[in-house]
């Protein structure tokens, strides 16, 4: 068993999501004592044999973001709204979310660091990236040039709801949609993000900093698209779909989204970030000295897939009917 709490304590908010969960294990096997937050009492199958301390609240309760800061030599802020019906809603966790966390690690005399989103680069574009932004600037506006912002790509691996959808496609559809040739786009595995962050943690270097994997200039869509296809062990056509059928698509979701109540990813914000061209990284997005990846692209899809198919989420090919 890896005992986490053997060390200097690390406190980690968005424990429960996607990237959170490998971010504690990462700390814990590192040596730190992590202490997250969360809502309720959780087990989760990543943490086996870990035992992180856990702080009952969420990013409202004020109370619990002191508890959880107290004594804390570095706060990971992770948590953060993917989804919502409006740009307030946006803003009430991922401004407001990040002023909490960074005043209160502020106040416990932590070091902050921020996990944000490259979108942020383009806050223009939607509800989403503006949001992300504003949290950037309301973690600025307290720690300072110590703050430490981290801006991960597109994060997939090992129990993504989203990049599952991609692969079930790739499984079972006929063909599947690329858009724009131009169009550049980095990704990460999962656990190289959590790898990188907790190496931030170890050494410190505060600055906006970028995540990618050993390919941060990005790819394309028509290469994005080969490598699900190879990693599903199948090959359906590519079909270029032009840019109005994305906003119409769009549109339309945001229509479902407030008949049925229900929060949807696809916008016409969405559709703007999904159009935008130019999501590689740059010398304008500095990227430090991390660990080398163990992932490129073909081996973390193909290692995800793996993984999709042993828990039952996507069904192997020798199997459909």
């Amino acid at each position: 068993m890896i005992d986490a709490r053997a060390g200097p304590v690390v406190a980690v908010t968005g424990a429960t999501g996607f990237l959170g969960r490998r971010l504690v294990r990462a700390l814990a096997e590192q040596g730190w004592t992590v202490r997250v937050l969360a809502r309720r009492d959780i087990t989760d199958p990543t943490w086996v044999g870990l035992e992180p301390q856990l702080v009952i609240g969420d990013l409202a309760n004020a109370g619990a973001l002191a508890t959880l800061c107290d004594g804390a030599q570095t706060v990971v802020h992770v948590a953060g709204l993917i989804k919502a019906r409006d740009r307030a809603a946006f803003d009430r966790a991922n401004v407001e979310g990040s002023r909490r966390v960074a005043q209160a690690a502020r106040t416990a005399g932590a070091r902050l660091i921020l996990v944000s989103s490259l979108a942020a680069r383009e806050p223009e574009l939607s509800d989403y990236a503006g949001s992300k932004r504003g949290g950037e600037d309301a973690a600025r506006e307290i720690f300072g040039g110590d703050l430490t912002i981290i801006r991960p790509p597109a994060i997939y691996g090992p129990g993504d709801v989203e990049t599952l959808r991609l692969f079930k496609m790739a499984s079972e559809s006929a063909f599947l949609p690329v858009l724009s040739p131009k169009t550049r786009m980095a990704w990460i595995h999962v656990d190289d993000a959590a790898a990188r962050i907790a190496a931030l943690v170890k050494t410190p270097r505060p600055g906006l900093l970028s995540l990618s994997d050993n390919r941060p200039e990005g790819y394309g869509w028509v290469e994005l698209m080969q490598t699900a296809s190879k990693a599903v062990g199948r090959s359906p056509r590519l079909v270029r779909v032009p840019s109005g059928a994305i906003k119409a698509l769009a549109v339309l979701s945001k229509w479902a989204s407030f008949v049925t109540g229900k929060d949807t990813i696809l916008t016409p914000g969405k559709a703007r970030e999904l159009l935008h061209a130019d999501w590689g990284l740059s010398s304008n997005d500095p990227i430090p000295d991390f660990p080398p990846v163990s992932y490129s692209l073909q081996a973390g899809f193909a290692q995800s897939v793996r993984w999709y198919r042993s828990e039952g989420w996507l069904k192997d090919k020798k199997s459909r009917k």
